[in-house]
C-alpha cells in the first residue's frame, strides 16, 4: 500500500511537472507574450531548469530544446524513481528507458492537449469572457483551425474541439500499445 501511495504521488509531481515544461515550450511555439500572467508564471516555476540546459543546448530551428530535454529528462527521473519504489534498479531500465521516458513525455503533451482543450470549452460556456481564454484561445487555434476548416459549419456550434478531443483519445490508446504497458504507464 505505500508502494501505491509512493508511485501515485511520484506519478502526479512528476507529470503536473513534465506537463508545464511541455506548456512552456507550447507557449514559446505559439509566441505568447512573456509579460501574460499564465506564461510569467510557467517561466517562473521552469527556468532553474531550463535556463542552465539553455546555455548548453540553445535555441535551434525556433524550437526550445532546454524545455524539450527538460522534459524528457523529468520523465527519465520518474522512471528511475518509480523503479527504486519497485526495489528495482534504475539502471536496469537502459537503454529502453530512453524510449519509454520519450513515449512518457508524448504521453504529457498529448494530455496536455486534452485538458487544454476541455478547459477552454469549459470556460467558453461558464465564462467565455474569463482572463485565461485569450491564452487558451491562441494555444489551442494551430490544433482547432485545420479540423474547422475540415468540418462542416454548423452556426454558432463549434465541434472542432469535440473531434480534437477525440482524436487526443485515440492518440492515447495508440501510445498505450507501442510501449508503455511495460511500466504500467
Amino acid at each position: 500500500m505505500v508502494g501505491d501511495i509512493a508511485r501515485f504521488l511520484l506519478n502526479v509531481v512528476f507529470t503536473l511537472y513534465g506537463a508545464v515544461l511541455l506548456l512552456r515550450l507550447w507557449l514559446q511555439f505559439v509566441r505568447m507574450p512573456p509579460y501574460n500572467p499564465v506564461s510569467r508564471t510557467v517561466f517562473q516555476v521552469t527556468d532553474w531548469v531550463v535556463i542552465p540546459l539553455r546555455r548548453v543546448l540553445g535555441g535551434r530551428g525556433g524550437v526550445d530544446w532546454a524545455s524539450l530535454v527538460a522534459a524528457w529528462l523529468t520523465a527519465l527521473i520518474y522512471l528511475a524513481a518509480i523503479m527504486l519504489v519497485a526495489g528495482g534498479n534504475p539502471l536496469s531500465m537502459l537503454p529502453e528507458g530512453l524510449w519509454i521516458a520519450l513515449m512518457l513525455m508524448l504521453k504529457w503533451s498529448i494530455n496536455l492537449v486534452m485538458w487544454v482543450t476541455l478547459l477552454m470549452v469549459i470556460l467558453s460556456w461558464v465564462n467565455p469572457g474569463a482572463p485565461a481564454m485569450p491564452v487558451l484561445h491562441a494555444l489551442t487555434a494551430p490544433l482547432l483551425d485545420p479540423i474547422r476548416r475540415v468540418l462542416p459549419s454548423l452556426g454558432s456550434l463549434d465541434l472542432s474541439p469535440l473531434v480534437l478531443f477525440l482524436l487526443t483519445q485515440i492518440a492515447l490508446m495508440v501510445l498505450s500499445r507501442i510501449g508503455l504497458p511495460i511500466f504500467g504507464l
